[in-house]
């Protein structure tokens, strides 16, 4: 689904408008779980017209426990590979899509400063996942501006 996605939208409002429509008019519903965004990604999503329409639930999962507790993120992959990495993000992801019984579901973790990880990863380093149905996309990215 995200190679479909082309938007011209110029703010957060806009784009996830856009998000809406397309949810809508396939009848999908998307769920998040979220961790630096602190809800912000869900609270977007709510702001828009008809947001039961397409818009099932959203968890925000701060700590490693409630990662673990509520979105089934293995105590290893967060002692290998941290919260903020690309298997954390996938098990949130999964997570979140089997709690919520949704169509596609969206995680975010990352730092969002003022301090980065143990490990030296940068401050505003952020994971995202995409996945619709059981099938994952990933993607990294470090934002300089606040989340």
């Amino acid at each position: 689904m995200t190679d479909e996605i082309d938007s011209d939208a110029n703010n957060t409002h806009e784009l996830t408008a856009e998000v809406a429509r397309a949810l809508i008019a396939r009848g999908w519903r998307l769920t998040t779980a979220e961790s630096c965004t602190g809800g912000n990604l869900a609270a977007a999503l709510c702001a828009q017209a008809d947001t039961a329409a397409f818009y099932d639930t959203g968890v925000v999962t701060f700590s490693d426990e409630a990662k673990r507790n509520v979105l089934q993120v293995r105590a290893e992959t967060l002692a290998v590979h941290s919260a903020v990495s690309e298997a954390c993000v996938q098990e949130m992801s999964s997570g979140i899509l089997a709690l919520a019984g949704a169509d596609i579901a969206i995680a975010v973790s990352g730092y969002a400063g003022p301090e980065g990880g143990e490990d030296g990863t940068p401050a505003g380093t952020v994971w995202f996942a995409w996945n619709f149905r059981g099938q994952t996309e990933t993607k990294t990215d470090v934002l300089c501006r606040r989340l």
